[in-house]
């Protein structure tokens, strides 16, 4: 029963640090998620409104992407939020139906963008600029870097699949920037590269495919464990 307590009101990180109360690392998880979840929105709602006003693909893919990484990350945190009061996720298969909505639509916006990026390969498009792609990927970078290390600490000290599952996602988040800072770079130092932009685009539609196939597989998979697919 003292060793219960114990666990209850103590966790200790594999790090070795001192230990921390568990209500501590519960309300860290749940306040990283909510925070997840306003960046993306602000994210996505920016990289949108400049990748239709500068003809980026790319970076309007990736901002579309940003509002399906809130709806999942909203999935993650519902059920996250039962299982910190001990009630349990919301009902498995309702979870199951949405998680796997969830990477429908992340298959559908995989085709669309490689759809736009060939039309504009072929149509030998570009971008006014790729600078508000540059500094939007480079922000979301420190930003993600940053979830994806902490959720992966409080994951592990709350020994929760959930948490870590979300920190999986915020490193698949972390690739998509990557590649959409990669892209706007080698345009904005060389425009006559006129077909970064496209190329970047299709590789972030390549990630974002894949992470739809893995959440539906995850879905379909008959140990689903509920939440985020991202491997």
């Amino acid at each position: 029963m003292k060793d219960g307590m114990r666990l209850n009101t103590q966790v200790q990180t594999s790090q070795g640090r001192s230990e921390e109360p568990q209500g501590f690392w519960v309300k860290r998880a749940i306040l990283l998620s909510w925070f997840t979840i306003g960046y993306n929105f602000i994210e996505g709602i920016v990289a949108i409104a400049f990748g239709v006003e500068e003809a980026s693909v790319a970076l309007a893919g990736f901002g579309v992407d940003s509002f399906i990484e809130v709806a999942s990350a909203s999935l993650v945190l519902w059920r996250f939020r039962g299982e910190a009061i001990g009630v349990g996720g919301p009902p498995k298969e309702r979870e199951r139906r949405a998680t796997f909505g969830i990477g429908g639509l992340f298959i559908l916006l995989a085709a669309l963008t490689v759809l736009a990026s060939s039309l504009q390969l072929v149509q030998r498009a570009h971008p006014s600029s790729t600078l508000p792609g540059l500094i939007i990927s480079g922000l979301s970078l420190s930003f993600m870097f940053a979830l994806w290390t902490a959720k992966r600490t409080a994951g592990h000290a709350l020994g929760s699949a959930t948490v870590l599952k979300d920190a999986d996602c915020s490193f698949a988040c972390i690739k998509l920037s990557l590649i959409l800072f990669a892209g706007s770079l080698v345009f904005w130092i060389a425009p006559e590269l006129w077909w970064a932009d496209s190329v970047a685009a299709v590789l972030l539609a390549l990630l974002i495919g894949r992470e739809g196939w893995e959440t539906i597989q995850a879905a379909r998979h008959p140990d689903f464990s509920g939440g985020c697919g991202c491997a």
